[in-house]
């Protein structure tokens, strides 16, 4: 909430920076979230060069999507938004969902709006079968009889890891003799809004007898953040991720799951849809009702082959995500602005490029031929 504040500082410092390089030196700008979008649409335009923005997330679909007791995005938020998607030259969209949404709630013109999907490390988190199974859950002190359930992400409202923990409850309840075999870790740090009451999901769990129940080993174990070396042990050792969010414009623990041969149970949201290949490399689960996720899981965890055959179709589903396509295409769509924008400064201004270029002291532009990305 206080980052609005620091704009003018992010921006100045921009200036600065390119202020020691030659005219021309930035070919282009690419923004992502809305506050560093308000910096980019101000650069770019004193720069005259095209503005690429990447949205990840929207406060008019997360507003629409909210989770019971969150607090929605101010309407400061939605109008910086609306300005952002107004001044880019482009616009990723990291689904075909969330295009549909830029155009639909923020009225971004539909050809200037690019679906490329994030990309993810392939070889970090990369499919090791039953070997790298028991290698991650020795690291981790797992045990390798154990059904683990895994969330990991950031703790709040929007990503309902309550949902998680309120199945489990539902889950135990219906088949007791899992109690001695279920590890459910939640992997996460509180953010946001979850700062406001940072061990509410641990209460929660004691609430529902999941956490310290004497006599009972913890079911539910609370784990802080960790390195991305490590998080590809959690994935490799869990027998289904678990994203129960109620909005996400991609999902990228959902793919990196995936990449390590980890089915996923998602809820059926935004970019969940594309991230997940439902019964193919996981579960899609519509809506939030505990009872629902409880019934799947059990469902799942009760057949241990369509748990291997989804671990198949979850490696194979996730190598349509590395990073060697993701950057192929983000290429392309700096070069396709790049070349309208010069386009549109020689029809302005002829083959001299006129006044734009040096109206305002910003830098002239540079032949498309010459342009040399470098991400």
């Amino acid at each position: 909430e206080d980052l609005p504040g620091q704009l003018c500082a992010f921006t100045a410092g921009l200036m600065r920076t390119e202020a020691r390089h030659e005219s021309g030196w930035y070919d282009v700008v690419h923004s992502h979230y809305w506050l560093s979008g308000q910096v980019g649409w101000l650069v770019a335009d004193r720069w005259h060069v095209p503005l690429v923005h990447t949205m990840h997330t929207m406060a008019k679909v997360k507003n629409s999507h909210l989770a019971q007791g969150d607090t929605p995005e101010p309407s400061g938020r939605e109008i910086g938004e609306e300005q952002v998607v107004s001044a880019a030259d482009r616009l990723i969209a990291n689904t075909q969902a969330e295009k549909d949404d830029l155009v639909r709630l923020y009225d971004a013109a539909p050809e200037l709006v690019e679906v490329v999907p994030p990309g993810v490390d392939l070889d970090l988190f990369g499919d090791q079968g039953e070997d790298g199974r028991r290698r991650a859950r020795a690291a981790l002190g797992l045990p390798q009889a154990a059904h683990v359930l895994l969330f990991a992400g950031r703790i709040q409202p929007l990503k309902a890891p309550d949902v998680l923990v309120r199945a489990t409850a539902h889950l135990l309840r219906a088949v007791p003799s899992l109690r001695q075999k279920l590890v459910v870790p939640i992997v996460g740090g509180p953010s946001g809004s979850g700062l406001r009451h940072p061990h509410e999901l641990e209460d929660l769990a004691t609430s529902l007898g999941l956490m310290g129940v004497p006599g009972v080993p913890d079911v539910v174990q609370m784990h802080p953040p960790v390195s991305r070396e490590r998080l590809a042990d959690w994935y490799r050792a869990a027998d289904l991720v678990a994203v129960p969010s109620y909005s996400e414009s991609f999902g990228l623990v959902a793919i990196e799951a995936q990449a390590t041969g980890t089915p996923v149970v998602a809820a059926n949201v935004g970019g969940l849809a594309t991230a997940v290949a439902d019964g193919v490399s996981g579960v899609l689960v519509d809506g939030h009702d505990p009872a629902d996720w409880a019934a799947t899981i059990g469902g799942l965890l009760a057949e241990p082959s369509r748990l291997a055959a989804l671990s198949r179709g979850a490696a194979r589903h996730a190598l349509r995500f590395g990073w060697d396509a993701t950057v192929d295409a983000t290429l392309a769509v700096y070069t396709g602005a790049r070349r309208e924008r010069l386009a549109r400064l020689v029809a302005a201004n002829g083959n001299g490029f006129g006044s734009e270029a040096g109206a305002n002291g910003g830098s002239p532009p540079v032949p498309a031929e010459t342009m040399d990305v470098a991400p």
